[in-house]
């Protein structure tokens, strides 16, 4: 028997788990060719076929099946290793992380600096998107770690809590003053992009608040809402972590009109398996981040 090799094991569990070369070789960041290569040179090695190839797809063989549990044997040794051998500044791949834009906006910098500076080998892609979106790309295996408006409830998916934003009204500096801050409501509300939960919430207490003929004007872009408030154009509830600078410019006011929707609740997530020392550290970092973010917000 020719010698088999780890790499091989990962691409052949990946091809199990996600149902297919295709999916496994978006997975692994690999082309296609290159995932089939290896499932036929452990094959080979194995003198055995792993897999049925019928034109409805692959199926695991009996000796296939046999190999996922020796599989996952190797695969959590490789993971012990790595978290108790091997030095961090050793350790290269990539590392797919997804955030939400108020994250982004917020502390994302701080931590693909502190991920950086922990593994300096590692490839940190970062892609900034709607919860909804993220929660999609960590199913299908598209995210190796989402922070997201959370937790994602799926017996797969372990999710660590981060420190919530609270949110906070807002007006254009130069608007006039309302008898009430609930006057500022008969304005366009600027708010989260209409896929999320905020946006639903936020609708849901409108409506039961102000009257269905309030105007809702979802954006995707956080930084967008900020400048439309900037510039009178309506007023929004968002994070006061992020408008406070604009506030201490004199750009826009905080406003109270006697509700505020609850905070945003984030969660750093990412699959139970395969165990990934590396995604499970990067997760908890991203908690020490947020902490010590929200410490610097509060001193």
């Amino acid at each position: 028997m020719s010698r088999i090799n780890i790499e091989q094991l990962k691409t052949f569990l990946a091809v199990v788990r996600l149902g297919g070369v295709h999916k496994a070789a978006g997975g692994l960041n690999l082309t296609q060719p290159a995932v089939t290569a290896r499932i036929k040179t452990l094959e080979k090695a194995l003198g055995c076929d792993l897999f049925d190839r019928t034109s409805s797809g692959m199926r695991l063989t009996k000796r296939g099946e046999l190999l996922v549990a020796h599989a996952e044997n190797f695969e959590y040794l490789s993971e012990l290793i790595e978290k108790e051998v091997v030095d961090p500044a050793g350790i290269d791949g990539r590392l797919r992380l997804g955030v939400s834009e108020t994250i982004a906006q917020c502390w994302l910098p701080d931590l693909v600096t502190r991920l950086h500076q922990i593994y300096p080998k590692l490839e940190i892609e970062f892609n900034v998107d709607i919860s909804i979106n993220l929660r999609a790309g960590i199913m299908n295996r598209e995210v190796d770690l989402a922070i997201l408006l959370g937790p994602i409830s799926d017996y797969s998916v372990n999710n660590i809590a981060l420190p919530g934003f609270d949110l906070a009204w807002y007006a254009a500096a130069s608007a006039p003053s309302a008898v009430s801050g609930a006057d500022h409501l008969s304005r366009p509300v600027l708010t989260y992009a209409r896929h999320t939960r905020p946006y639903r919430e936020l609708k849901e207490m409108l409506f039961e608040r102000v009257g269905p003929n309030v105007s809702l004007f979802p954006s995707s872009s956080l930084s967008a809402c900020f400048r439309l408030v900037e510039a009178n154009l309506g007023v929004a509830v968002l994070p006061r972590a992020l408008g406070r600078d604009y506030v201490a410019a004199g750009k826009i006011k905080e406003f109270d009109p006697g509700w505020v929707p609850s905070p945003l609740q984030f969660t750093a997530s990412y699959l139970g398996e395969p165990k990934s020392h590396l995604v499970e550290h990067a997760a908890n970092v991203a908690l020490e981040v947020a902490l010590g973010y929200l410490s610097d917000k509060n001193s």
